[in-house]
């Protein structure tokens, strides 16, 4: 076994490798760019190396100076997480000539399916399914249909020079071919100047399904189930989990069986994803092999109970795989949501800067080797009062849920968003909340078009109903109501001018251009029980008990005996007077007055801003 590694990466990923080789007695050597000296990988890690400037291109993808450091330091062995070089076979090869393992598969595995073309002949020979097609230019529409006819209603016709959706044809029968075929044709004449047409087979409601395959040294290949990857925003995974909702145990069966023996035939050793397209018949169909470990990982362990970090440190280190495939588990229902730094109400902006505040919640499930845990993972790079450097990607962490089945996953990962404080930068938290929420989403029923479809014309705060928004002024009235018990009880107070507490108050709800709306509410304290108020909103009695302390974002508690975590917080929003709460995705900001004050307020005339 190594006594030391390099880990090859920032961010997450390069904590996260340090989590296990710390685990397995292994020391750790860091690298980092001008950007990250004081980033979270450099802080846990046994050594840091500074490798260049900022940008990736002059730090983490100068191959030479991750070689040097490795020897400067005496690593025996790099990991290079994902991204960067982890794909690059040159890098592999060179690190493997100046006698350093490289903990990932052989450069020539790399190569073999890093080409498009190439993997999908490799995948032919292997019998894998690959999306049947005519791949030659076809001459006359008569010939288009028997193509077609051929491979299997839905076909898609396309032009070789096709783009942006121009010259391109759907069909599902013999006419629609023919007549796609021409028309397709002479667009593309017309719009790219070469009317070339090929077709191949349309699969409908794709799904983006990808199977996690395991190589030794020793010919050893097993696959630890699926990972279910359609909720996707412009081809980037927003949320993954593990088993699909959707596959049937015949299909993962052929699907694991088909991805072992492509990653049989490249030689593979290491962990490894092969990517398939599902149709909405469970056809399945080869996409790509990613020759690396997934940012998604997280689910995989979690199911199986295997730590993969570990498993690539072992295989590298020429050991046998521990496991076979028939002590593959499947336990138990994973999800994950990565986290962003980037503003959803403005179509997904980056955001950088420094995290003011970041608290994830409270993990509860700590290593994949524990006895199985159900609960919350938090993979993160960042920390409290850290920088969200604007050269390399916008996560801030990846939020990871295990439960007993989907419908307990979701739940926990809904409460585990709702306790996630992050300040300084936007996320994309509110999003992550309406997709769980989404009727279509908590049903499995979805595809790779479901954010294009459900939010074709962005995200906007009206997306996130909220199921109980009484719930809402409740709170806010109830933490009001504890912000004036404790200025009550300031001393020193002008005899007949103290605080006084109150029972009636009148929430004011602040809309768009002054629509404010009023909800009067009443709140009584239980007699000695502190910290617990009874809120009547309209007909309806929220019983409510939190222990926060009234400088806390975050506030747990306990509603009609229901457990419940939001976040609230005084002048953070646009009014200095003004409490903002958060649940469940939906933001409301909130004044609570006196009725007295709230009959002025009302007399208030609109002030538009300049």
């Amino acid at each position: 076994m190594f006594k030391k590694i390099l880990i090859a990466n920032r961010g997450e990923i390069a904590c996260r490798v340090i989590k296990s080789a710390r685990k397995m007695g292994i020391l750790t050597v860091a690298v980092y760019s001008d950007a990250d000296k004081e980033a979270r990988h450099v802080e846990l890690a046994d050594e840091a190396v500074h490798i260049g400037a900022a940008p990736s291109r002059e730090s983490y993808l100068q191959a030479d100076r991750i070689i040097a450091a490795c020897k400067q330091t005496g690593a025996q062995a790099v990991h290079p997480g994902y991204g960067f070089l982890s794909e690059n076979e040159a890098f592999a090869r060179k690190v493997e000539e100046e006698g350093i393992v490289f903990i990932g598969p052989k450069h020539y595995s790399i190569a073999a399916m890093g080409d498009k073309i190439a993997s999908k002949k490799l995948a032919n020979e292997a019998k894998v399914n690959t999306i049947p097609g005519w791949n030659d230019a076809i001459e006359t529409a008569e010939r288009a249909v028997e193509i077609a006819k051929d491979i299997g209603y839905p076909v898609m016709i396309k032009a070789s020079a096709g783009g942006g959706g121009k010259g391109l044809r759907v069909a599902f029968n013999d006419k629609e071919a023919f007549d796609g075929f021409t028309s397709c044709r002479n667009e593309a004449r017309n719009s790219f100047g070469d009317d070339r047409v090929f077709i191949e087979k349309f699969v409908e409601e794709p799904r983006h399904i990808e199977i996690q395959v395991l190589g030794d040294a020793h010919g050893n290949v097993i696959y630890l189930n699926e990972r279910e990857c359609s909720i996707q925003r412009r081809h980037q995974k927003v949320i993954e989990e593990a088993p699909s909702p959707f596959i049937s145990e015949a299909t993962r069966k052929a699907m694991g069986e088909q991805a072992v023996q492509l990653a049989k035939a490249v030689k593979y050793q290491s962990a490894g994803t092969v990517e398939f397209v599902v149709g909405k018949d469970q056809s399945f169909y080869f996409l790509e092999m990613n020759t690396r470990l997934q940012v998604e990982h997280p689910v995989t362990e979690c199911i199986t109970g295997l730590d993969l970090v570990e498993l690539m440190i072992r295989v590298a280190a020429g050991e046998k795989l521990p496991v076979a495939q028939a002590q593959v588990k499947r336990e138990g229902w994973a999800i994950e949501c990565r986290i962003n730094a980037e503003d959803p109400f403005r179509n997904f902006l980056p955001s950088t800067g420094r995290l003011t505040r970041f608290q994830p919640p409270q993990e509860t499930m700590f290593s994949a080797d524990t006895e199985h845990l159900y609960g919350v993972r938090v993979d993160t790079g960042v920390y409290d009062g850290g920088e969200i450097p604007m050269f390399y990607d916008s996560m801030i962490a990846k939020l990871i849920v295990h439960g007993r089945d989907r419908a307990h996953a979701i739940a926990l990962m809904r409460e585990a968003l709702n306790a996630f404080v992050i300040r300084g930068v936007s996320s994309n938290i509110p999003f992550q909340a309406a997709l769980l929420a989404h009727p279509k989403f908590v049903t499995g029923d979805f595809n790779t078009g479901f954010i294009a479809e459900h939010y074709a014309k962005g995200f906007h705060a009206e997306d996130v109903p909220h199921d109980d928004p009484n719930f809402l002024v409740a709170l806010v009235a109830f933490m009001h109501r504890r912000y004036r018990a404790r200025a009550s009880g300031i001393s020193g107070q002008l005899n007949g001018h103290g605080v006084k507490v109150g029972e009636e108050f009148v929430v004011v709800t602040l809309g768009a251009e002054g629509r404010h709306v009023h909800t009067p509410v009443s709140v009584t304290d239980f007699k000695g029980v502190t910290g617990s108020s009874a809120v009547q909103v309209a007909d309806a009695i929220y019983r409510i008990s939190s222990s926060a302390h009234l400088g806390s974002v975050r506030v747990e508690g306990v509603v009609n005996d229901k457990p419940f975590t939001a976040q609230v917080e005084r002048g953070a929003g646009k009014n200095p007077l003004a409490l903002r709460v958060s649940h469940n995705g939906t933001q409301v900001e909130a004044m609570v007055l006196s009725p007295l004050g709230a009959r002025l307020q009302q007399l208030m005339p609109y002030k538009a801003p300049p």
